[in-house]
């Protein structure tokens, strides 16, 4: 199942191939897929972050085995299955490509989004529809704007009918999607969030992503010119401000998810190649490179950090699962996003020492390209920026020494 779509070259806009998708409905069965998909990326990664080469057979591949929808509630048809679920899949999926595992991370943080803000008939509507097959993706923030909530996209009414117009970029998943989900501001100043079909006129999704990490994201611009918006896919944001929710903390953890991942297959990556091919150093004396002490002791070392960190996040999807059970109050939330910020920390910390690592226990034979090692370093470091860590840190420390909420958006 591929769909060869070329949209830099049109001003036409075209949704992808719609293929009917498996309704998942337990733990064990997500697990199972996520570890099929993870077997299938295996293939040619390699080739695709050289090349740059889309993976849309595998993104099918991801929406027809159900995946897609795990986290859609069951009182709109889905299986809701576990956010220490949930964070195990995009662990697993991006521990061999954490390009393919964060395609469809937009999908699930606005998913949070929509039972956080979205009335009952836009949540059936749009949850049947991930239930489908449909794929959201994210008209992402704006280059040059002051920061990632300075929005300059304006959503105005002419006529009786709604007009998008906007610039948009970091918008990982728009070009595979078949919703395009995207914030303006009305001429009150309200953020809206709209979800936009694809192929409507003046819609153009460009693949012009150029980081050196992170390569066959499609992570690029949206471009939209008084686009139509249909009334019943707005969703007013500016409420979200006085009303607690866990949307910020379950895009977090998904994001803590990749980077676990990235960690992951830098250090599987770094003990077959110290086993198989790396030479020993003069001075250590031994025959091969894995019985040398300081490689051995750093090896050691990577290990308990990756373990420590896994440990986090496993900690802090069970926050979530516990907060989500019941109403969730301002306290609530803000210990699921410290119980989170707490593992992102870690996650972030032990990618980039991880992906570093691989390359100076590996040695120097461990550049070469037909190895693709440093994919690794490139994936972590791109990746990491999303957010800075740094901030995880203060939010930490405002919580247990000062007992301050921390800020309410999707990043924390």
């Amino acid at each position: 199942m591929t769909s060869p779509i070329t949209l830099e070259d049109s001003d036409q806009d075209v949704a992808p191939s719609l293929f009917p998708a498996t309704i998942l409905r337990t733990d064990a069965e997500a697990l199972q897929a996520a570890h099929a998909l993870a077997e299938a990326a295996q293939l040619e990664v390699i080739q695709r972050d050289r090349e740059r080469r889309l993976p849309w057979e595998l993104v099918e591949r991801f929406t027809a085995s159900g995946l897609g929808s795990i986290a859609v509630p069951r009182a709109f048809g889905g299986p809701q299955l576990s956010y220490v679920t949930i964070a195990e899949v995009f662990r697993i999926i991006s521990a061999v490509d954490p390009a393919l595992g964060q395609i469809p991370q937009n999908q699930f943080g606005l998913l949070g989004v929509l039972q956080a803000a979205a009335s009952e008939e836009q949540q059936q509507r749009l949850f049947a529809s991930v239930l489908a097959g449909w794929r959201i993706g994210n008209g992402g923030p704006e280059r040059g704007s002051k920061h990632t909530l300075d929005i300059q996209a304006r959503l105005v009414q002419r006529d009786g009918r709604w007009l998008f117009s906007g610039e948009k970029f970091y918008s990982t998943g728009a070009l595979f999607a078949h919703w395009i989900a995207s914030k303006a501001l009305d001429d009150q100043g309200r953020p809206w969030l709209a979800f936009i079909q694809r192929g409507r006129p003046g819609l153009r999704v460009v693949n012009d992503w150029s980081g050196f990490g992170q390569r066959t994201t499609a992570s690029g611009t949206v471009l939209l010119n008084e686009v139509e918006v249909d009334e019943n896919n707005l969703i007013p944001l500016w409420p979200l401000a006085d009303k607690p929710s866990i949307q910020g903390a379950f895009s977090q953890l998904i994001q803590a998810a990749i980077d676990l991942g990235v960690a992951d297959g830098a250090l599987r990556d770094t003990l077959d190649f110290v086993r198989h091919k790396a030479r020993p150093w003069i001075d250590a004396k031994v025959e091969r490179a894995g019985d040398d002490p300081y490689v051995i002791a750093d090896v050691g070392r990577l290990q308990l950090e990756l373990h420590a960190a896994e440990a986090l996040l496993h900690k802090a999807a069970r926050v979530l699962d516990e907060v989500a059970a019941s109403a969730i109050d301002a306290d609530a939330a803000a210990r699921a996003s410290i119980a989170v910020a707490e593992a992102k920390a870690l996650t972030t910390e032990i990618s980039l020492q991880a992906s570093e690592k691989l390359l100076e226990l590996a040695g120097s034979r461990a550049t070469l390209a037909e190895f693709g090692l440093d994919r690794h370093w490139r994936n972590a470091r791109t990746h990491t920026l999303h957010d800075p860590v740094r901030w995880k840190y203060h939010a930490v420390g405002a919580w247990h020494l000062n007992q301050r909420h921390p800020a309410r958006h999707s990043w924390i």
